[in-house]
């Protein structure tokens, strides 16, 4: 199946870039993982009950618009697609490799554009890997894909999500035991600096006032400037101890949710081979991108979080911009009209994204997370700790690539996506030198596990109807 545009994740990035490029007269594909559209922040907005919609609040409503985009004739949406091989080389078409029931396809396009969104940041604390913590995230996952609200639980770390996730949990009848959060004043009095210009965008911060509003309202309690978390437990989490104030403190609890901010999941950018550069602000890796979101590789484009972190209206304005200039190099709109349509979702971005300097500084990743305590397991799939990390880098071991070879880290079935970020960080802090000369995993097909059956099957994708 030969096609103008591939689109990679039916989050707010890739349902407005869809809908745009289709209007324009380009016939795309959709590939995304989850069974319905809406990506991870509208995830199931489309089946959800009103029930579901009173817990997550209006915002979540938003993203019904933009799954219903994909009705347009010009586009095929195949859901339930695990995409795991990526191509695209210095001349020619880009090709993309999925499994979908069972039965692996592949496809080319003449442009590739990547949606793939983010990522939760890995927060590794000692009792990380007992049953009953997750991450903040995979609670929200719980509630809006099946309706089913954590019980007896603690959120610990920082970043806005957390007062989300404990206000839709209070919503739900099933307030968190405590907030423990572990951004320190120090960081809010730095962040300050970027208050006026984060008025900018101020829906995002009466938006964030109005949630901690209705937390003091719910009685939850918050334990702000945490240090020394721990989890305990031998069979499952049982509590969570920390330090606040001078003070130690132990909460008895089932379950612990973390979170401590979002990276971009650069899994299929990295397998391209594509340029990327660190974000010291965001302490992350992101692609090299220009103002349209092309990438390096002139056929490959990037929008939404998986380009940078800004939230999912700058997502969706992201990925409409990269579908104009899709569109352009396609011949389908003619320069002074893209020109025209990008000045005005640009102005819409910049707003938008005013308010993220000052949520960056203020929300800082937890430092003892970044890097962990000798015991503290790193690779929870080769089951990998700190100390083994730090361990090999004094024996020479100066990259993620060669930690590899000295210790099958980030080679389980999740490809480095729960380690990369803290071995870079690991072993950046060992040899004195900084994250981006260190470098990331190098990653290799196939992105996700994929069984020998569906390699038998692997076969070009069946021309869909109207397409080349």
């Amino acid at each position: 199946m030969h096609i103008d545009l591939v689109i990679v994740g039916a989050g707010p990035a890739g349902l407005a870039a869809a809908r745009l490029a289709a209007e324009a007269g380009i016939k795309a594909v959709v590939l995304d993982e989850q069974a319905q559209p809406g990506g991870q922040i509208y995830r199931n907005v489309t089946k959800a009950t009103p029930r579901q919609h009173q817990i997550l609040g209006p915002e979540f409503g938003k993203g019904r618009a933009l799954a219903d985009g994909l009705s347009h004739p010009n586009l095929t949406h195949l859901p339930g697609a695990v995409v795991w091989s990526v191509s695209a080389p210095p001349t020619g078409d880009v090709a993309v490799t999925f499994s979908q029931q069972g039965v692996a396809r592949t496809l080319s396009a003449r442009r590739l554009l990547l949606a793939t969104g983010a990522t939760e940041r890995p927060m590794p604390l000692p009792g990380w890997t007992l049953p009953g913590v997750m991450t903040a995230g995979a609670a929200q996952i719980l509630i809006k894909q099946s309706g089913l609200v954590p019980q007896g639980a603690v959120l610990a770390g920082s970043g806005p999500l957390l007062y989300l996730v404990a206000a839709q949990m209070l919503r739900a009848g099933s307030p968190p035991l405590a907030l423990v959060e572990t951004q320190s004043a120090g960081d809010r009095l730095r962040a300050l600096r970027h208050l006026p210009r984060a008025a900018l965008g101020a829906s995002y911060l009466l938006k964030g006032l109005g949630l901690l509003a209705e937390l003091r309202r719910g009685g939850v309690a918050r334990y702000r400037g945490a240090t020394r978390l721990t989890i305990e437990g031998e069979e499952a989490a049982q509590a969570l101890s920390f330090t606040h104030r001078g003070k130690a403190h132990r909460i008895d609890c089932t379950m612990v949710l973390l979170h401590h901010g979002v990276i971009p999941n650069t899994q299929a950018s990295r397998l391209l081979g594509l340029d990327h550069i660190w974000h010291s602000a965001q302490h992350c890796f992101a692609p090299v991108i220009d103002a349209w979101g092309r990438s390096s590789r002139g056929a490959v484009f990037v929008a939404g979080d998986g380009g940078g972190i800004g939230g999912a209206q700058t997502a969706a304005l992201s990925g409409q911009i990269a579908a104009l200039e899709i569109a352009h190099d396609l011949g389908a709109v003619p320069t002074a009209s893209r020109d025209l349509m990008a000045r005005n979702l640009r102005a819409r971005r910049s707003l938008d994204l005013a308010a993220r300097p000052f949520l960056d500084a203020a929300f800082l990743p937890y430092p003892t997370a970044l890097l962990p305590e000798d015991q503290t397991i790193i690779c929870r799939c080769e089951e990998v700790s700190a100390g083994d990390i730090r361990r090999s880098a004094a024996l020479g071991c100066r990259g993620p690539a060669q930690l590899k070879t000295f210790t099958r880290a980030g080679m389980g079935p999740c490809q480095g996506r729960n380690c990369a970020a803290t071995l870079t960080h690991l072993l950046a802090d060992h040899h004195q030198t900084v994250p981006e000369t260190v470098g990331s995993l190098r990653i290799r097909p196939p992105l996700k596990p994929v069984t020998l059956g569906e390699l038998a099957s692997l076969a070009p994708l069946p021309a869909a109807p109207g397409a080349d």
